[in-house]
């Protein structure tokens, strides 16, 4: 049997057991070795990174308290408890662990009991009838029957095992899937708070825009009454005006938006949740260090992927055991007699044993196909899990260099908003001397208020960048919060 060589492993589950259930030890199919991953020796966008760096600022469970914001603490508490695609897949989870109960049950007799009271006759027109009576006339005959039964499907070549082996690795994929989910829609909340503040902060320009162009109004106004200015400057200062009011107004629309999304996402209809706006801006964390193969421990996603291998690695071995014989064990014992005061004697036992063994000796290649696809099965989440490893490298990188280029555009953007600041106040002044004309100040104001736009959304985006980082590097998940298998399989010897 080349086809198997080397795919049976063996060993004596308990001392004293009896020699079939020291074949229950056999296993038939490839043990599980996690395979190699494509891991980088270290991140391109942290050169210089050191081992020995301490990772104090590293997020840990409640990794959004890095922002430093109490309302965002609120939100996420909320996620949990309120979201409706968790209890989706905390139900997922919880079948998983039922699917691991069901498949170890395999593994135990089934003890089963019947009681029976039959009465019968036997004579002119063969009648028979049931009764709950003894005796009786015309030759009529009661029969009271106890039995206990008892059938054991022996696991001599370890498919039932194998099978609570996949259903354990699959039930804590399962976990870790949930994990991910939540650190989704964790995510989710702080990158919709963000652009929700986002919002505030452009609401607040806008409305400086607009009280500074009812100034701006104003003036124009008195000029033109002096005689020192155009009637076309206070319809361009009104315009102006009327535009920047417009644009206020329109922010709601989307901090509206923002509001309701986070709602859903926290188990609440739209019409229940009212966030107050803010004038400051959550600050950018500083960037965590981290060693490139400690993130395969951090990401729920890679250890999703890696226990789904060990899942389909098992499956193999419940296709192989199918080239091998089915042991079955039996066993009987009652009691079956007449009248009932007297049923339980020595005159009226029953009792039976009984072993059988089965083999299929053609299907037409059936048991060779479910191995083969069993196989290819196992090699796709292989190639699976290595693909989330890469992803889950390319969304650190994206998000590392993402954070060092807008930091550096953040600055540039603030000495702009200065300089704009100052030339806008500069060409008022001059406008009120008579020195330039009106639309000097409506160029200025408009490249203050672009600079100032600029400026809030890289702001913006660099927080949501550190949100997208941190949920790359798994936020304060480990692979070690996985549930037990122990503790999956209930403690039991009998199980690998």
């Amino acid at each position: 049997m080349m086809l198997f060589s080397g795919a049976v492993s063996c060993r004596s589950s308990l001392p004293g057991l009896a020699a079939l259930l020291t074949l229950g030890g056999c296993m038939v199919g490839p043990d599980y070795h996690r395979p190699v991953a494509p891991v980088p020796v270290a991140f391109k966008e942290l050169p210089g990174w050191k081992l020995a760096t301490p990772q104090d600022a590293a997020p840990k469970g409640m990794w959004w308290e890095v922002f430093n914001d109490p309302v965002l603490d609120g939100l996420e508490t909320q996620v949990d408890t309120g979201n409706q695609t968790l209890q989706q897949d905390e139900a997922a989870y919880r079948a998983a662990q039922a699917l691991v109960d069901e498949a170890r049950a395999s593994l135990f007799p089934v003890i089963s009991a019947t009681a029976e009271v039959t009465r019968s006759k036997s004579g002119s027109g063969g009648v028979s009838t049931t009764g709950l009576t003894t005796g009786g006339i015309n030759g009529a005959r009661t029969q009271y029957t106890a039995e206990g039964s008892a059938s054991w499907t022996i696991d001599v070549w370890g498919a039932i095992r194998r099978q609570v082996q996949s259903d354990v690795a699959s039930a804590q994929a399962s976990a870790a899937t949930l994990a991910s989910a939540r650190l989704a829609a964790q995510g989710s909340v702080a990158t919709d708070y963000m652009e929700l503040r986002e919002t505030d902060a452009l609401q607040r320009v806008l409305n400086d825009t607009v009280a500074n162009d009812q100034r701006a109004l104003q003036i124009t106004q008195n000029q033109y009454e002096a005689g020192t200015a155009a009637q076309s400057d206070v319809i361009t200062a009104r315009t102006q005006l009327d535009a920047a009011q417009s644009s206020a107004v329109n922010v709601g629309v989307a901090r509206a938006e923002y509001e309701h999304a986070i709602a859903v996402l926290i188990g609440k209809p739209p019409a229940a949740l009212s966030i107050p706006p803010e004038n400051a801006v959550p600050p950018v964390p500083d960037t965590p260090g981290l060693i490139p193969s400690e993130l395969l421990e951090r990401r729920p996603d890679v250890a999703s992927a890696e226990r789904t291998m060990k899942a389909e690695n098992a499956l193999i071995g419940v296709a192989v055991a199918a080239y091998y014989p089915t042991v079955d064990l039996s066993a009987l014992f009652g009691f079956a007699g007449n009248p009932l005061n007297s049923l339980i004697s020595s005159a009226n036992r029953v009792w039976s044993l009984g072993a059988s063994a089965s083999e299929t000796l053609f299907n037409g290649g059936e048991r060779s196909a479910a191995v083969r696809a069993a196989r290819a099965n196992y090699d796709e989440s292989v190639a699976s899990y290595r693909q989330t490893v890469l992803t889950a490298f390319q969304q650190v990188e994206d998000a590392l260099s993402s954070l060092r280029i807008l930091a550096q555009q953040n600055e540039i953007d603030q000495r702009t908003v200065a300089d704009a600041s100052r030339a806008a106040q500069i060409a008022l002044n001059e406008y009120r001397a008579g020195t330039q004309p009106y639309t000097t100040v409506i160029t200025a104001q408009n490249t203050l208020l672009t600079a100032q736009q600029t400026e809030i959304s890289v702001q913006q985006t660099r927080l949501i960048e550190a949100v997208a980082l941190i949920q790359a590097l798994g936020g304060g998940w480990r692979a070690a919060d996985l549930p037990d298998k122990d503790w999956l399989q209930r403690r039991n010897p009998l199980l690998p």
